[in-house]
């Protein structure tokens, strides 16, 4: 076996490990309470394979972003094409669209598991002439909303890099009890949060207490009934001007135009005593 097999295999069993374990903590916060609606991840975990597998263990939906390889297959109008050729071959979005393609696909396995799924293409702000490819397996969002949802992983991806870099996350301590090390990432965690809590308080511009309430109080529109009352009294007034109505014929007008109001607008204006 050359070099590049044995790299490819190991590889695969490192990938295949990585899913496993992902598989068993999505298991265990669900079992914990937490809820969730996607599973976020990167090229990393984007295969058919465990996009399925998260699918038909966890009954979660996944959003990741595809790698753009020869080697991994969807099946696009009952044809098995890779995400290159389905680029290739689908008809791209003009304009100033957020995206190039969405296209409705089927994931399968070896073992015949059969999941619907979306492709959504955009631009690669980096390189205007390169895309990149997200899936989605709920396949009633919208474009625009899965690309919308994909980019909260990015702030996650933030708060590691700033947790490993900063305060230290995994290389301040050396234990190998399990409970250390799960003190250890807890204490991290409260940290980044204290700072981030201080943080805000020190450069967040926000409202303090009721004093935005209050502000609204006093610069309040004109409220909608006393509105459509100023616009039913010009309407009136120009009607009454316009035709010379006596006093009687305007005061049955105006009763006539109330009757004929629809109940919900009726509360917002009062019924007619005078002219």
């Amino acid at each position: 076996m050359d070099k590049c097999s044995l790299a490819g295999k190991r590889r695969k069993q490192a990938t295949g490990k990585a899913t496993g374990v992902m598989v068993e903590m999505l298991k265990k916060a669900l079992q914990a309470g937490h809820q969730a609606k996607y599973v976020l991840f990167d090229t990393w975990f984007a295969s058919p394979k465990t996009i399925l597998r998260i699918r038909r263990e966890c009954r979660l939906d996944s959003i990741g972003m595809i790698k753009k390889t020869s080697k991994v297959f969807y099946e696009l109008n009952g044809i098995r094409m890779n995400i290159k050729q389905i680029f290739a071959s689908c008809k791209k979005r003009r304009g100033r669209s957020k995206y190039l393609l969405s296209v409705d696909v089927t994931l399968t396995d070896r073992e015949e598991n059969a999941i619907p799924a979306r492709i959504v293409c955009v631009r690669n702000r980096n390189n205007r002439k390169d895309w990149i490819a997200f899936i989605s397996t709920d396949v009633g969002l919208e474009p625009e909303e899965i690309l919308r949802v994909y980019g909260k992983r990015w702030d996650i991806e933030v708060f590691f890099k700033t947790c490993k870099s900063m305060m230290h996350l995994g290389s301040e301590c050396h234990c190998l009890s399990y409970d250390a090390l799960n003190a250890h990432v807890s204490l991290v965690f409260i940290r980044y949060m204290l700072l981030s809590l201080q943080k805000r308080c020190n450069e967040d511009d926000r409202t303090i207490g009721e004093l935005f309430l209050i502000m609204v109080d006093e610069l309040a529109d004109t409220t909608f009934a006393h509105a459509m009352r100023l616009i039913i009294d010009a309407m009136l007034q120009t009607v009454r001007d316009h035709f010379g109505l006596t006093e009687d014929q305007f005061l049955n007008f105006v009763r006539q135009f109330y009757d004929n109001l629809p109940a919900c607008c009726r509360h917002f204006v009062q019924a007619p005593t005078a002219a």
